[in-house]
């Protein structure tokens, strides 16, 4: 009868490690899809031609002129009087960049209207502060004549 004991318990003994190394066979199985193992020299197959998580570069001259020219619009289409002294936010989204132009002067200086502003720029490369100024051209275009960054 001792025997027979003994039998059952190595064998319950050997079902439960059985069952583990299953257990843990199943859940490492799936997993080994998700790495790389060169384990015969296969990695000449590999294509290193694929960059990931890259973003392609954009022209700094790019970015800032359409930038410039969404701030000139915003500047010349906004109504003075109604504004007052509030802000006037503005984005771009062909750039991602966008900012608060804090405050609008027009000027009528040498027959021409001018308005002189200052705005911040939020983009990719950080918060900068900027003054700029448009005027109106004689055929009635707003034209940017100064957008330089403060400190």
């Amino acid at each position: 009868m001792t025997v027979i004991a003994k039998w059952i318990d190595l064998t319950k003994r050997w079902r439960a490690e059985t069952r583990t190394a299953l257990c843990i066979a199943c859940l490492a199985l799936p997993l080994a899809g998700c790495t790389s193992m060169d384990l015969f020299g296969g990695s000449e197959k590999v294509d290193r031609s694929i960059a990931t998580g890259t973003v392609p570069a954009r022209n700094q001259s790019e970015t800032s002129l359409s930038d410039e020219t969404t701030v000139r619009n915003a500047v010349s289409s906004a109504d003075l009087a109604k504004m007052g002294a509030s802000s006037l936010p503005w984005a771009n989204t062909a750039t991602g960049s966008a900012g608060v132009v804090e405050a609008i002067r027009e000027d009528h200086d040498q027959g021409r209207t001018c308005r002189a502003f200052r705005t911040t720029r939020h983009s990719y490369e950080g918060i900068a502060i900027f003054a700029g100024q448009t005027c109106m051209t004689g055929s009635g275009d707003w034209m940017l004549t100064a957008f330089d960054k403060q400190g």
